[in-house]
């Protein structure tokens, strides 16, 4: 990165942001022995994470820069002990471009508005593995606004960090898209009680929810599902999910049945994983397999159908997780520990908040 490039992202910084505060705030800058300010500890980090050097790359590159002397183990130190300071800078760039920020880390202000005033947002996470790892070790959960194609929400855990909607506190207005992995009974409940004037679309799972009518019985999924008879058809029924001590939430159940060849690609998909999992498919996962059901909370003025083709736009932040992997590498963690871990996830994550508009301007320009 020359000298341009790093004021151009410094430009791009909160002006009331201090950089060396924030770090010394945080336990970065203890000392200040060997990097004298917390411009240059987020220059190292932003160099050894998507810059992609190695730490004696980046130790070197700063010898010969005159902004720190140090060697490999010492940069090693310092970055793992920058993680907390670039945890709060991602709070803070987040909050600095929607206007506020939650004690969670949540953004409280909006970035767009889209569907009729509607604040359309998605959650959804990415797993990322260490190097020699054959499973999940870590999670980046975002939030995007599909009104100004950005994220509002970024959020990094263990392996261990479930899915949830109430990960990026939603606002008055919004209505928060997730996908089978957000349609549990305490995700749906948590969120719209977290923010007045919030709905929820969500798909779910054929036993994902305990579901009644509105007369208190139980309600049949299966018989509700047998009355669609003709592919791209839509069914509605009113429900309540019942959740643990009594608790319910109000739901509209929507379902569309699939083109046959769709539902026998997801009827095969369900077959092979159960084979190799030397496991019997359910008859009813089957069945279920050629039908997209969604839940929501919006109400019954708005259509059913178009409520369907608004969940469509969830791809929209599957492509931008897939931006951070294809162009930014954050799926190539170089890592052993864990400080070295979210030091190195947390300076691609910094990189992504200041270039998210950037990436707005390169897809609208022609062609």
């Amino acid at each position: 990165m020359d000298e341009s490039g790093w004021s151009g992202l410094l430009d791009r910084l909160p002006e009331d942001l201090d950089l060396t505060v924030l770090a010394r705030e945080t336990g970065a800058l203890c000392r200040g022995r060997q990097i004298k300010d917390g411009a240059s500890l987020l220059r190292l980090a932003l160099l050894r994470g998507p810059g992609g050097m190695s730490l004696s790359q980046t130790a070197g590159w700063a010898k010969l820069q005159g902004i720190a002397s140090l060697a490999a183990p010492s940069l090693h130190d310092r970055l793992h002990q920058s993680v907390a300071f670039q945890r709060s800078l991602v709070h803070r760039l987040l909050s600095a471009k929607a206007g506020g920020v939650g004690q969670d880390g949540a953004v409280a202000g909006c970035l767009g508005a889209a569907w009729s005033g509607r604040h359309l947002r998605i959650s959804d996470s990415t797993s990322l593995s260490e190097r020699a790892s054959a499973g999940t070790d870590w999670r980046v959960h975002g939030v995007y606004d599909l009104g100004s194609g950005g994220f509002t929400h970024l959020e990094l855990t263990d392996g261990h960090g479930g899915e949830r909607l109430s990960r990026g506190r939603g606002v008055v207005g919004e209505v928060r898209i997730g996908d089978r992995g957000y349609g549990s009974f305490g995700s749906i409940r948590e969120f719209v009680s977290q923010a007045a004037g919030s709905d929820v679309i969500v798909r779910l799972r054929w036993q994902g929810l305990r579901l009644c009518g509105p007369d208190g019985q139980g309600f049949d999924l299966f018989a509700f599902l047998s009355g669609l008879a003709e592919a791209g058809s839509v069914a509605e029924a009113a429900v309540r999910a019942q959740g643990p001590a009594g608790t319910e939430v109000g739901l509209r159940l929507l379902a569309l049945r699939l083109p046959e060849a769709s539902a026998a690609a997801n009827r095969a998909r369900l077959r092979r994983q159960a084979s190799r999992k030397q496991r019997e498919v359910d008859p009813r996962s089957l069945v279920a397999a050629g039908f997209v059901i969604l839940a929501t909370t919006l109400p019954a003025e708005v259509a059913a159908a178009e409520i369907m083709q608004v969940y469509r736009l969830r791809w929209q932040i599957e492509l931008a997780f897939k931006r951070l992997k294809s162009l930014l590498y954050i799926d190539r963690l170089p890592t052993w520990t864990e400080a070295g871990g979210q030091s190195w996830l947390y300076a691609h994550l910094i990189l992504v908040v200041l270039s998210d508009d950037l990436s707005q301007q390169v897809l609208e320009s022609f062609p």
